[in-house]
């Protein structure tokens, strides 16, 4: 049994279907964050740097969200954003294959990777090139030019997953990289990192694991590399010894090195609650559980709403943990959705995105979120000048 509704702090009369977007608060988040400002922060000032293991937190909560992604005790470390840990991942591919200089994703990646991609490109101006196929194309496409593959495992659009123990094995086989963003996987669908055998992976932990907005990302090094690899970014709390002041930089022994600056203390503590929800939890389970819900949602939208185009995989075992329909009009459904307590999101060009989240969804739930759905399509509710006007996030 996954469900732990009661542990999560839900608005009355809604029903909330972004939690890949951005998880809900834990309960126990707030009074952690408030303890830790209160009684750390307030009553130990700077000695909270040791007296309440704030230094140690990035790699202590690391192995928590290590357990959900199939990472060895010591390999995953938290801190910064997810932009800078793909920032990190790539640089460090490329110096473990001089001589190469093809970095391969796909068109359906999320754009700030292939972003932060071009952006360290520009910087190095050593003809590294980024290049991008269809997602189906990706193992044909890697070849000896390849210094690394970097894919997101599930597509933020329509949640259409890749394989991605094939495909690392496609990347080995040509002697590349592999990088995998977690960011729609991690607490969402199992996930073992360890067996796939890849190099790095990164993730975020504000959707699924329920972090919070701006909540750290993590990084995973392979534990045979970590004590390996270059970090573009030498940050003081990647060294190896900070408090010696060294002006030279001397990385840290194994995952640590890939830290970067000081550590979002604050944050981390809502994660560490957020991450308390996750005990006793097996992937499995949950993979089942949302599996399910989906199968539940995708026939009732499509008897209900036939004017809908579903846009992720048919295929259960090829989708993961969101169901994405295609529509016309669908930023404007989706504001009406939201007006009647059903939140999703929105994804441009007319993708309307629904996630699912067995830890505080059941099939009730699926079922009032699809009899709304029926509502707004049928009597048109989304044709309303109202539901028109784009905010800065949809």
């Amino acid at each position: 049994m996954v469900l732990r509704k009661e542990m999560f702090d839900l608005p009355e009369g809604v029903l909330y279907l972004d939690g890949n977007s951005l998880g809900p608060l834990p309960k126990a988040a707030g009074t952690r964050v408030a303890g830790m400002i209160t009684d750390e922060w307030g009553q130990m000032l700077i000695r909270g740097w040791n007296d309440a293991g704030w230094m140690a937190q990035p790699a202590m909560i690391g192995d928590k969200v290590g357990r959900l992604i199939g990472a060895p005790e010591g390999s995953v470390v938290m801190g910064d954003t997810l932009s800078i840990k793909v920032y990190q991942a790539v640089a460090a591919a490329l110096k473990m294959r001089p001589g190469r200089k093809v970095i391969l994703s796909d068109t359906g990646n999320f754009p700030t990777d292939l972003y932060m991609v071009q952006g360290l490109i520009n910087t190095l101006e050593q003809g590294f090139e980024l290049k991008t196929v269809a997602p189906e194309d990706v193992a044909a496409a890697i070849d000896d030019q390849v210094a690394a593959v970097m894919l997101t495992e599930v597509d933020y659009r329509t949640g259409r997953m890749h394989d991605m123990n094939a495909v690392t094995k496609f990347a080995h086989d040509s002697g590349a990289v592999m990088i995998w963003d977690l960011a729609h996987s991690a607490g969402a669908v199992p996930v073992d990192l360890a067996a796939s055998g890849c190099e790095m992976a990164v993730g975020c932990t504000y959707k699924y694991l329920n972090g919070g907005p701006g909540a750290p990302a993590f990084i995973y090094v392979r534990p045979d590399l970590a004590g390996a690899v270059q970090p573009a970014l030498a940050g003081w709390l990647g060294h190896d010894a900070p408090f010696d002041f060294d002006p030279d930089y001397r990385p840290a022994g194994g995952i640590e090195r890939m830290r970067v600056g000081t550590p979002p203390i604050i944050q981390l503590a809502a994660l560490d609650a957020a991450m308390d929800v996750w005990e006793g939890v097996d992937m499995a389970d949950v993979r089942a559980a949302s599996v399910e819900l989906q199968e539940l949602f995708i026939r009732e939208v499509e008897a209900r709403a036939p004017d809908l185009t579903l846009a992720s995989p048919r295929d259960a075992q090829a989708r993961g943990s969101q169901v994405s329909f295609r529509f016309t009009e669908g930023y404007a459904a989706m504001q009406a959705l939201i007006a009647r307590g059903v939140i999703g999101d929105f994804r441009a060009p007319d993708i309307m995105r629904f996630g699912f989240t067995p830890l505080y969804l059941d099939a009730d739930d699926v079922m009032a979120a699809a009899a709304h759905i029926e509502t707004v399509m049928r009597d048109k509710l989304w044709d309303d000048p109202q539901y028109r006007n784009r905010g800065r996030v949809t």
